[in-house]
């Protein structure tokens, strides 16, 4: 019990802290975040990890097309009963051919690197899924970049040791739950604080409300969990209030009223009055975001075309980053000068039916890119932003007969004005099977540590390494900075 309770206050006493001088007594409206915007005077920047549930077949998102590779490719993905392997650069889409199929979707779209930032790749050429026109075109204007061969490692590892264990290699590998909590968490599942928390905890003395330093539009991760800074989760259509505390409940406003005042009245008892006093914050800091978030607006996503109906569909995830979009406009009504994101879509297990599931997959991904990168744009803050995609692992370079089953390492995509585009980052792996590369099945040996992503947005962020070693322990072991944002 006395564990419990210590445990409780030390929660609740980080809750209190987390607000900063408006936080005691806790009076977050429209005046305070008059005063915060007064001292919120540019040099803003924000994160956004878009994380892909499901582990993303990034060997047909990004392809290496020289010959060697190309005939590899096609020698091992083109299985039966349904080959996954795409079409070559330049091939039509074959109007006849089943909705979703390589067929249908036509060759895939080249992208030429400048080959400056790892020219250990410039003997390679590379393309992207057939379905991903938004992400070629800001590939080709330099606000888009690649991150090859890239997954949890705790030191650079060689095959050799990784088939006799000679060094350390990150725990329960393959694992859906254990990999998306080592991604977001550097350990496996049961892992309680993220590196996106981590990186809020050190950024959130810049912001005049360190509550609003963290915000997922996808639910609870462990990625936004941090030591002192909590995530603040929101829907599409802002903060979600606790009901019934205006207007009529149960038809009387007088319910509504004594409803409020039984929540968040003051108590002698000591769990009561924190309990209170934490809804009372939370109350407040509902109302001030829903204002500076209904006062914030962009244009709403268009519909894209979806690969398997070849009909116009909503996008999802355009509209879960139109949020993102929206709240980054009310930063200054926010007090917010730093901030960090989480975005997220689902479906990418693709055991079975790949062809079909995996192409429409990439079209939204790639829609809702193109989409964000042009309202950003709108909002004077495309510099200021970056996005940087993430997922549970890559999947095997084999075919199973109609999808791909769990891997390792995986390529990535990175989107910002301030991102150095128009270049593949990190050595790109041979593809195929039985080669150093990979340690099964085509499941490629990451050449890229999680821990060198992060520190390069951290980096940017303008953290220190000191500080930037203790959110990424493993970082010392790797080259800290992979270059791709100025």
């Amino acid at each position: 019990m006395n564990a419990s309770r210590r445990e409780f206050l030390r929660t609740a006493s980080i809750l209190s802290g987390s607000l900063g001088a408006a936080g005691v007594p806790f009076a977050l409206n429209l005046a305070t975040l008059g005063a915060a915007s007064a001292q919120t005077t540019g040099g803003y920047k924000a994160i956004v990890c878009l994380f892909l549930y499901g582990g993303n077949d990034s060997a047909n998102m990004v392809l290496p097309t020289e010959s060697a590779s190309w005939a590899a490719y096609n020698a091992v993905r083109n299985q039966a009963p349904d080959p996954i392997a795409l079409r070559a650069a330049g091939v039509a889409p074959d109007a006849a051919a089943a909705a979703g199929s390589p067929a249908a979707l036509g060759g895939v779209l080249p992208i030429v690197p400048n080959y400056t930032a790892f020219p250990v790749n410039n003997t390679r050429s590379f393309a992207l899924h057939p379905s991903m026109g938004e992400a070629k075109t800001l590939f080709d204007a330099g606000r888009l970049a690649v991150i090859a061969n890239a997954g949890p490692l705790v030191v650079p590892l060689t095959k050799t040791d990784y088939t006799t264990g000679s060094k350390p290699r990150p725990p329960k590998l393959f694992s859906h739950n254990d990999q998306q909590s080592t991604w977001q968490a550097l350990a496996p599942e049961g892992a309680r604080v993220g590196w996106g928390g981590r990186l809020g905890d050190l950024l959130a003395s810049r912001n005049s409300s360190t509550l609003f330093t963290n915000i997922s539009v996808s639910g609870n991760a462990v990625f936004m969990a941090g030591q002192s800074v909590f995530q603040y989760q929101v829907g599409n259509g802002g903060a979600v209030a606790i009901g019934g505390l205006s207007g009529n409940l149960f038809g009387s406003a007088a319910a509504a009223s004594n409803l409020r005042s039984i929540i968040t009245a003051d108590n002698q008892h000591l769990f009561a009055k924190e309990h209170a006093l934490i809804t009372r914050r939370s109350i407040d800091a509902q109302a001030a975001f829903q204002s500076a978030f209904s006062a914030s607006t962009v244009a709403v996503p268009a519909q894209y075309t979806q690969p398997s109906t070849r009909a116009l569909a909503n996008n999802n995830l355009a509209t879960s980053l139109q949020t993102v979009a929206r709240i980054i406009g009310a930063r200054a009504g926010l007090g917010s000068q730093r901030q960090v994101f989480f975005v997220s879509m689902g479906g990418f297990d693709t055991h079975d039916n790949e062809n079909r599931s995996h192409a429409d997959l990439m079209a939204r991904l790639s829609h809702a890119l193109g989409y964000f990168d042009t309202t950003l744009g709108t909002l004077g803050v495309r510099d200021q932003v970056t996005l940087f995609t993430a997922s549970d692992f890559g999947r095997t370079f084999t075919s199973n007969g109609d999808g791909t089953d769990h891997g390792w390492g995986a390529h990535h995509l990175v989107v910002g004005g301030a991102v150095r585009g128009k270049e593949v980052y990190g050595r790109f792996p041979t593809v195929g099977i039985n080669h150093d590369d990979e340690v099964g099945s085509g499941s490629f040996l990451p050449g890229v540590a999680v821990d060198q992503i992060g520190g390069t947005l951290g980096k940017w962020m303008e953290i220190g390494d000191t500080q930037l070693d203790t959110v990424f322990p493993n970082l010392r072991n790797f080259q800290r900075d992979l270059g791709f944002l100025g």
